[in-house]
């Protein structure tokens, strides 16, 4: 008797794992990029040439104060927005200012400016947002800075 009833338990917990719908993988997992978010920065050209002076100007603005600048002295790409942080390190080498945009919903531009050894200066930064699917990476090529338009999903898998 005691074997059927052991017997029986198997098969009954046998049917149930066979019939039972444990986990299933939905059409797009969180981890998943999303490859429909809108494109915010469509309008504008793939490569975009920026003033030095201009990137100079938005990393000495202090927090609080709004900016409305030409990026750029080749096309017309005007930025506008409220400095939300800035932050200087490394005995002032290194400067960091934050932007929240007003023209480009959603937006943040990150402008490092970082003074090396022997005295020069890189510039670091990027304009996205993360409910769209573009951002803008500040690039330097043979000694001038553009912006260089990525998508977003490039910028995460790296």
């Amino acid at each position: 008797m005691k074997n059927l009833r052991t017997s029986l338990l198997c098969v009954c917990i046998a049917l149930f794992s066979v019939c039972s719908f444990a986990q299933t993988t939905p059409a797009l997992r969180s981890s998943d990029p999303n490859s429909n978010k809108p494109k915010l920065f469509q309008s504008l050209p793939e490569n975009i040439s920026v003033s030095v002076n201009n990137l100079n100007n938005l990393v000495n603005t202090p927090v609080g104060n709004s900016v409305s600048v030409n990026l750029s002295d080749d096309s017309k790409f005007q930025f506008e927005g409220q400095v939300v942080s800035s932050s200087t390190k490394e005995n002032n080498n290194i400067q960091t200012v934050v932007i929240r945009s007003t023209n480009y919903n959603g937006a943040r531009l990150t402008l490092s400016k970082i003074t090396n050894e022997d005295g020069t200066i890189t510039y670091s930064g990027r304009i996205l947002s993360f409910q769209h699917g573009d951002l803008l990476e500040l690039k330097n090529q043979n000694g001038h800075f553009i912006l260089v338009k990525r998508k977003f999903n490039d910028l995460v898998n790296e």
